[in-house]
């Protein structure tokens, strides 16, 4: 019995679950404080999530890749003291290119144009696609609009997966991610329309939308979409750099990059749509 008991909390099912339940608890706390304290958390998150994919390019202890966690940090700083200044960011990520090829030039041929071109396009994949979870909960109705963001992604995984197992049989991508199936894809995006019409009309007082039930329907739909996109396109990173996951902070999960493939293509998605809905 006592072997019995050893060996379970050794297993990949506990410490899956164990580690979900802390990110869920730390996503909470996060969420519902809000302000400084989800912005500053946001900025750590990110700059793990940056060092994970430098990591997969062999940037993430040299020259280049410091100074991309120099510019990430730098854009959190400033989303503190001036987070309307949508033309300064503009010109920060202009400063950042112009950074990045400085280095290639000046220690040519340190590295490929390749390890350039990731250093940059890592700045937005982040830094700044998850800085929309802080965006978004600063919006009028913030404090229940931000759960949308992951109620379509991590709701829609869900959803997918269950649909999955009991009806998949058409591959969605049998190269990319043979476990995935279209079947599963459907079911994913109706329950995360589900969730999202449920949550709407839950909180239909808070939510400063019209038709709160229809509007969270339509926002988690179009999510749910592009959370899958944003799931599938963190495997083909991996895929193409023969990784099996960008890290191990998160036993049982992998790395930062790993569990928010989709909230980090979500987030500005659920942005600019809530926008759209609050007219």
């Amino acid at each position: 019995m006592a072997e019995q008991k050893e060996s379970f909390f050794k297993s990949s099912f506990f410490i899956r679950t164990r580690s979900g339940i802390i990110l869920v608890l730390i996503a909470l706390a996060l969420l519902l404080t809000g302000g400084n304290v989800l912005l500053a958390g946001l900025g750590i998150i990110s700059l793990i999530g940056v060092f994970e994919l430098y990591r997969v390019v062999q940037i993430h202890d040299k020259l280049l890749g410091w100074a991309g966690y120099l510019i990430a940090v730098v854009y959190y700083v400033h989303l503190y003291l001036a987070p309307d200044s949508r033309d300064q960011q503009v010109f920060l990520f202009i400063l950042a290119l112009i950074l990045f090829l400085a280095v290639y030039v000046l220690s040519f041929p340190a590295y490929g144009s390749e390890q350039v071109m990731t250093a940059f396009f890592g700045l937005f994949y982040v830094p700044v696609m998850l800085s929309y979870i802080y965006q978004c909960r600063v919006l009028e109705g913030g404090a229940y609009l931000v759960w949308l963001v992951f109620l379509c992604s991590w709701g829609c995984d869900t959803c997918a997966y269950l649909a999955g197992i009991t009806l998949g049989k058409h591959k969605m991508a049998p190269i990319l991610s043979p476990k995935k199936s279209v079947e599963g894809g459907i079911g994913g995006v109706l329950g995360a329309v589900l969730l999202g019409a449920l949550f709407g009309y839950v909180f239909r007082a808070q939510i400063p939308f019209s038709s709160p039930a229809f509007s969270c329907a339509v926002i988690c739909g179009i999510g749910s979409v592009i959370s899958m996109i944003g799931d599938l396109a963190a495997s083909a990173i991996k895929r193409n750099h023969d990784v099996k996951d960008y890290g191990t902070l998160i036993p049982g999960h992998g790395g930062i990059l790993d569990r928010f493939d989709s909230v980090i293509f979500t987030a500005p998605v659920i942005y600019y749509t809530v926008l759209y809905f609050i007219g």
